[in-house]
């Protein structure tokens, strides 16, 4: 199976690890903005907050970049902006304070490549989740494969007393709302 690199993958993204197969990670497609390659979206208290790494398009060409060469913009102070972000939304969660210096320390140290980050996280969430799936790049552009099916299962989430269960959020929401019995829903 081929995924696309993603920051923060939703649950959908994630139910496809648990395929019995090798999960390969596209680095050799050409980037795709406003996509999960450097957006997710998490609950917040004013409901589904899409956060965004920035990209450094100045080493673009013709508007077209590979996956495994986009930068991440060090023109702002995004990591501090999510992590707040992150903390703020999910403070009250069952799990939070219990995970959050797993993550802490990858938003808090600098990155160059945009597929670096999102593997130190996609691998942060599988040690967390106890997944060992096969996961390695693409050694050359062979595309994306369709996912297999992802039907949600509603769970807590900390705000949807406001609006209501939101599915196929964030990874990070099922996590910290669900903690050990995240693997569960998944399955």
């Amino acid at each position: 199976m081929i995924l696309p690199s993603a920051y923060l993958p939703p649950i959908s993204w994630f139910v496809n690890l648990l395929a019995d197969e090798p999960i390969l990670i596209e680095q050799h497609e050409n980037y795709q903005k406003q996509t999960i390659r450097n957006r997710c979206t998490i609950d917040s208290p004013n409901g589904p907050l899409h956060l965004t790494i920035p990209i450094d398009r100045s080493t673009f060409t013709e508007g077209k970049c590979p996956m495994r060469d986009v930068r991440i913009s060090s023109h702002s102070d995004w990591q501090r902006q999510h992590w707040y972000a992150l903390e703020t939304s999910y403070f009250n969660s069952p799990f939070f304070e219990y995970l959050q210096d797993d993550f802490r320390p990858i938003f808090e140290q600098p990155w160059t490549f945009l597929i670096d980050f999102n593997e130190a996280l996609i691998h942060q969430c599988c040690q967390l989740l106890d997944l060992q799936p096969h996961i390695r790049q693409t050694d050359a552009y062979t595309g994306i494969t369709p996912g297999r099916e992802f039907i949600p299962h509603p769970y807590y989430q900390v705000f949807s007393h406001k609006h209501g269960f939101l599915p196929d959020l964030s990874i990070i929401d099922l996590i910290f709302n669900m903690g050990k019995e995240s693997i569960l829903l998944l399955k």
